[in-house]
């Protein structure tokens, strides 16, 4: 469940307007996430114990809140998911011995899909945990191989990763 609240802090010097949502998943975890619009240059971005703040610029104080919520959790994914994801296919190939033509990065209703050799993962997966985030890569690996889910298929699967059901169900939910 996402509760999101909008303050404003009001001091002397300036009103800061702070935008909450909890909780935001990463790697497994939740976090709380803040936005607050600071008289700034550059964006900043700071992760405490549990909780994520992005200061941005007072620019964007109209925009509306929901929607530069999910903009800085898109782009927070996207950022997560270009270094996990990497980690992962590199994992995957030293394990199986083979990768795929190439690999994107793209948001669509799934988790992953292999089309022409390709593999297209959906950034929104590093909301789960890397044993989770490696499955899903696996899963495309294995499509490289057999097209279908055949009987070959989840041999494959089972052989390299043992809780492939669990994480299957966790996909799925």
């Amino acid at each position: 469940m996402n509760i999101v609240k909008v303050k404003n802090n009001i001091n002397i010097k300036n009103s800061i307007k702070v935008i909450e949502r909890h909780p935001v998943e990463i790697l497994g975890n939740d976090y709380r996430l803040k936005i607050e619009y600071k008289n700034i240059k550059v964006m900043e971005l700071n992760v405490y114990e549990d909780t994520i703040k992005i200061t941005l610029q007072n620019k964007y104080k109209k925009v509306n809140s929901e929607e530069m919520l999910d903009f800085a959790i898109n782009k927070m994914y996207d950022a997560i998911a270009k270094v996990e994801i990497e980690r992962a296919m590199e994992k995957m190939r030293k394990l199986l011995g083979f990768a795929p033509e190439d690999y994107k990065l793209c948001r669509f209703n799934g988790i992953g899909k292999c089309e022409n050799s390709v593999i297209t993962i959906n950034p929104d997966i590093v909301m789960f945990n890397r044993d989770v985030i490696d499955y899903a890569v696996l899963k495309q690996y294995c499509h490289l191989k057999y097209k279908t889910e055949c009987k070959r298929f989840w041999e494959l699967i089972k052989n390299n990763c043992k809780n492939y059901e669990k994480y299957e169900k966790l996909l799925k939910n």
